[in-house]
């Protein structure tokens, strides 16, 4: 890893000023000298041990996810957009691109949003390495997981937006049979991996190919007309259970059926799960399942079967 280049006494002593103003509340002024810094070429982050002040990087990187585009009322303009939420492991992140470009009919676009994270620079290599194929977004300050996601969708310009997480890695042209599935009508998304709700509610377990009661998300293909008229659970800060949540809110808002199929993929280490803070995941897993059950326990119209 190469060094970092020395701070400039300059620049030291804007991140003084600035962290003077921020202990005084003068947000305005903080903002005016982070600013300053980063047209002199210095990107100023706050961190629990202080500012960490690094050089800009050779791209754009915006403050957050709300200032990404919004493409909600734009006509489809691609076929399929593959979006990947990045939030580090940049090793994970090339070997899961790679092998999607090596797998996706060749109409595919990958746009991938760099979530605040130190996987920046691999984001932006795979971007100047496939231009056309894979584009970059970055933000300054790190989203929750449903606000990132939905920032993506509303980005997107595809008929079928592919939610895909980095841990999983296409051994096959995954994506065909989800595009061919979302040729019926009827169908409001495709994914890799179905379960269903345990009698009792308290749990859900796999389901076999075919239609599904839920979809996890770790490779889902949803038309974006579906994905913008019923959005991801606003308040659900951590992925686990939220797709469980979305599912049962597609299907409840009569937007379509939800199919399981079965394709060439394999999951990696999930690391949004295992390297993930223990008391933080299981907190926010089980506000969104709390919130899961106080919506939907009992309704077993949604069940299928039932």
């Amino acid at each position: 890893m190469t060094d970092l280049p020395p701070v400039p006494a300059e620049i030291t002593a804007l991140v003084e000023a600035r962290s003077a103003a921020r202990a005084a509340k003068d947000f305005a002024e903080s903002d005016r000298l982070r600013d300053e810094a980063l047209a002199r070429g210095w990107v100023v982050r706050d961190t629990p041990d202080g500012p960490v002040v690094t050089p800009r990087p050779p791209y754009d990187v915006l403050p957050s996810v709300d200032a990404l585009p919004d493409h909600s009322g734009a006509p489809d303009a691609r076929r399929c957009t593959v979006a990947l939420l990045v939030e580090g492991f940049a090793d994970d992140v090339r070997t899961c691109v790679e092998a999607l470009l090596e797998q996706a009919p060749d109409d595919v676009v990958v746009v991938l949003l760099d979530n605040a994270s130190d996987a920046g620079a691999a984001v932006h290599e795979l971007a100047q390495a496939h231009p056309g194929r894979v584009e970059e977004l970055h933000v300054e300050r790190a989203a929750g997981w449903s606000q990132a996601r939905q920032a993506l969708v509303r980005a997107d310009v595809a008929r079928v937006h592919v939610q895909m997480d980095v841990s999983t890695v296409l051994e096959g042209d995954a994506l065909s049979p989800l595009l061919a599935a979302l040729e019926d009508d009827g169908v409001a998304a495709a994914g890799w991996r179905g379960v269903a709700v345990d009698d009792g509610w308290t749990s859900f377990s796999d389901s076999p190919a075919g239609d599904v009661e839920a979809l996890l998300g770790y490779l889902v293909a949803v038309r974006r007309s579906v994905a913008l008229a019923v959005p991801l659970p606003p308040k659900a800060r951590f992925y686990r259970n939220a797709d469980m949540e979305w599912s049962f809110l597609v299907r409840e808002a009569g937007a379509g059926r939800l199919v399981a199929v079965d394709v060439p993929a394999r999951q990696d280490r999930h690391r949004g799960y295992h390297d993930s803070d223990p008391a933080y995941r299981e907190k926010e897993s089980k506000k969104t399942y709390d919130r899961f059950l106080q919506r939907f326990r009992g309704r077993e119209d949604l069940r299928l079967g039932r």
